[in-house]
């Protein structure tokens, strides 16, 4: 009988058991992770490998992930995206590597200094080409601000890290990259910006933060053809706030880019109206995180690179900057409600099937998911 929890000890006597052979579904041999090493399945680690692992047994199992786009009215419309069309290769392609926690390539030219690193590069191994650059949120049902409420109106936590708009207008800027689109580009941000004297100083923008807002929404509601997929969201679903896990508990959102700015745009409307009233002096993150994502494209536009990612911090606004924004499950759940989020598609016994060779007996308990497996491994027996 296996403990609860393992201690060193325990990990290590497991790790020397020849027999096992610790893996993810689709993802051993295929990524910069050996999984058969405890290295790989640390707090970060199983974060974004398990979700990857997911959606290859998702689609061998003919489920797609659920798609979050923006629509004309800069509406979330709800659809599935194929998985070919997600990682940009078929996931049952030899050829396509998963390169955890990395840079983009493609993007190097595209910023000033250093490309922060995002969750997930796939790749082709022998074009030695990147295809896509996506971030991952592996998310608990429901959260602390939903758990006591009915199941339709769960919802889960999100956290974005500055990193995450920094890529968000990465993919809009290599959209607008060749001369001429630059000059479209600025067409749509250059009103609301070209005025301000210190971009660090809110007094100087305060009157410009409604025709930012109209900016970027005027920009991506024009382009709605250029939007893409850059957040994955799979979601894992417990009996409340307990660790035991529903019968039905895993399945998989993506937003698109240009979907993912409802978050923070969406949030940011009453403080924006304060603002512009002089009813706050306070410049909330959802409001940041605008002003963040109209300097990096205005700047790209005028010069054809983002800035340093020193803005982050130099554009504080009295906040700290190591995170953008967090939305609870209230805000969430009008944007993820579906059948799905009530009921998700992979039943729990299937985790035996994505988690193999005995890779549950090497996670670390203080982690959320982590500990709700330990919590369940009669699904392994």
């Amino acid at each position: 009988m296996l403990p609860k929890y393992l201690s060193v000890t325990d990990t290590q006597t497991i790790m020397d058991d020849v027999s096992l052979n610790p893996g993810l579904f689709g993802s051993n041999g295929r990524s910069n992770r050996d999984f058969s090493k405890n290295s790989s399945w640390g707090k970060n680690q199983f974060n974004n490998s398990f979700p990857i692992a997911l959606i290859c047994y998702a689609n061998e199992m003919g489920i797609r992930p659920l798609y979050l786009k923006l629509d004309r009215d800069l509406n979330i419309d709800r659809d599935e995206i194929e998985v070919v069309d997600l990682f940009g290769k078929d996931p049952k392609s030899e050829d396509l590597f998963f390169s955890f926690d990395s840079d983009y390539p493609n993007y190097r030219t595209l910023i000033k200094g250093r490309l922060p690193r995002i969750d997930l590069v796939t790749m082709e191994k022998n074009q030695k080409s990147c295809l896509r650059c996506l971030e991952i949120k592996l998310t608990a049902l429901p959260d602390n601000q939903t758990h006591h409420l009915s199941e339709s109106e769960y919802g889960c936590e999100i956290v974005v890290r500055p990193d995450t708009i920094a890529y968000l207008a990465l993919t809009i800027a290599e959209q607008f990259s060749s001369p001429s689109d630059r000059q479209e580009l600025l067409a749509y941000v250059r009103e609301s910006c070209e005025d301000i004297r210190d971009w660090s100083k809110k007094e100087h923008l305060i009157s410009k933060l409604d025709r930012m807002y109209d900016a970027i929404n005027g920009l991506l509601s024009e382009n709605l053809d250029r939007q893409q997929p850059l957040v994955i969201q799979p979601i894992w679903k417990t009996e409340g706030k307990s660790f035991k896990l529903r019968p039905f508990c895993l399945d998989v959102f993506v937003w698109s880019n240009f979907a993912f700015t409802r978050l923070f745009f969406d949030a940011a409307k009453d403080n924006i109206r304060k603002l512009k009233a002089r009813k706050t002096e306070v410049i909330t993150r959802f409001t940041r995180s605008i002003i963040w994502l109209t300097r990096m494209l205005y700047h790209f536009g005028e010069y054809g690179y983002l800035p340093e990612q020193s803005i982050f911090k130099s554009l504080s606004y009295c906040s700290q900057s190591d995170k953008a924004f967090a939305l609870g499950g209230l805000r969430t759940n009008p944007y993820m409600k579906c059948d799905e989020l009530i009921r998700p598609r992979i039943p729990k016994t299937e985790l035996k099937n994505i988690i193999l060779g005995g890779g549950q007996l090497f996670l670390s308990p203080e982690r959320r998911f982590d500990a709700a497996i330990l919590n369940n491994l009669d699904l392994f027996s």
